[in-house]
């Protein structure tokens, strides 16, 4: 019950951080008095790159959580948590890599060519935060 507890606690907290930081914190941000795009993105590169790191401690331990838990998981659970974790090591190794250099790019003065990276991104958020909410309930529910 304990362990229960705890994998619920970190959804629910990392479900709040996404949402606080993707969808509230990013776009506001640049609606701020005397934010530059360029400032803007320095900061936004600062705190994703926070909220990645948290993600993948958030990661490890749910795959700590799946070991001790793997009898006790049903399989569309195991499925969810599974393509969680996957997402975020795409997110971390794929495709933070690429925006960060983007944005470093930017930050020396040097032009970028037009990228869809950022709208994966976004979309990849919207799924994350399906799968957290998802695998919360999921875990939530299962006696």
């Amino acid at each position: 019950m304990k362990m229960k507890l705890m994998i619920l606690l970190i959804l629910g907290i990392w479900t709040g951080m996404v949402l606080g930081i993707s969808f509230l914190e990013a776009p506001l941000k640049f609606q701020a008095p005397n934010i530059t795009t360029i400032l803007g993105l320095g900061i936004g590169k600062i705190v994703f790159t926070a909220l990645n790191k948290v993600e993948m401690i958030f990661s490890v331990l749910l795959i700590g959580w799946l070991v001790f838990q793997f009898k006790n998981v049903n399989t569309p659970t195991l499925i969810i948590l599974t393509s969680l974790i996957f997402l975020i090591a795409v997110q971390s190794f794929w495709l933070l890599p690429i925006l960060n250099v983007r944005v470093d790019n930017l930050l020396s003065g040097i032009e970028v060519a037009k990228s869809n990276h950022h709208f994966y991104y976004i979309a990849f958020e919207i799924l994350k935060v399906g799968l957290l909410i998802t695998s919360f309930i999921k875990i939530y529910n299962h006696e």
